[in-house]
């Protein structure tokens, strides 16, 4: 039997509303897909670990990115480094050796204007660390009135060593407690190995920066 007109607009109606409603869920579905997409770009960290993210004349031990301490910053060591020595420390603010703070920002302001580059890495490898970020932040600079660049907490030593370390062991030995001391030329090549006991000598550093021309 005909349909009348008004079956006929009512049907009419029907598609209209079907055929509205697929295509607001194909548009949320996009608006979403492209809200995560640009919502995960803004997370990704300052320097993607790989090749393209460092250059060629910097040693491949620094070609990583690590979070500032107490920060979302992402510092790229390479740029931190800058083809300079470095005076290279695992730290950690509840062992007995934190005092050593005070002595490593003393080198470092004896000695940055004439290149060297002091760098703390927290770990919590020996059990000494803090939980809180903030805490460790606090010992560091409030405590000790660090100013040389500090990392976040890693490990440092074994299986889960950060590659840094990793690298470092492979030239020389894992640190063997907290505030182990590594001298590193502008190579990126471990010279000389500090024990937890003891500071750097200024002949140790003073050597160090020569044999850089420094």
């Amino acid at each position: 039997m005909p349909w009348d007109l008004l079956t006929v607009l009512h049907v009419f109606a029907m598609l209209v509303q079907i055929n509205a409603e697929i295509i607001m869920k194909r548009s949320i579905r996009l608006l979403a897909l492209t809200s995560t997409a640009v919502a995960g770009s803004t997370v990704l960290p300052a320097f993607a670990e790989g090749e393209s993210a460092y250059p060629e004349t910097c040693p491949e031990l620094y070609h990583h990115s690590m979070k500032q301490l107490h920060s979302s910053k992402m510092l790229n060591l390479c740029d931190v480094t800058a083809g300079k020595p470095v005076l290279l420390v695992n730290t950690a603010s509840h062992c007995g050796f934190t005092d050593q703070f005070e002595d490593l920002e003393a080198i470092s302001q004896k000695y940055k204007e004439r290149g060297l580059v002091v760098l703390g890495v927290s770990s919590d490898s020996f059990n000494q660390e803090a939980e809180d970020e903030a805490e460790v932040a606090d010992v560091c600079y409030k405590n000790f009135g660090v100013t040389f660049t500090m990392l976040s907490t890693v490990p440092v030593k074994g299986d889960d060593a950060h590659p840094l370390f990793k690298e470092v062991a492979s030239q020389s030995q894992y640190p063997r407690w907290n505030f182990h001391k590594y001298l590193i030329n502008p190579a990126g090549e471990v010279v000389d190995t500090t024990s937890s006991f003891r500071i750097p000598s200024d002949g140790d550093i003073e050597e160090l920066l020569t044999n850089a021309g420094l």
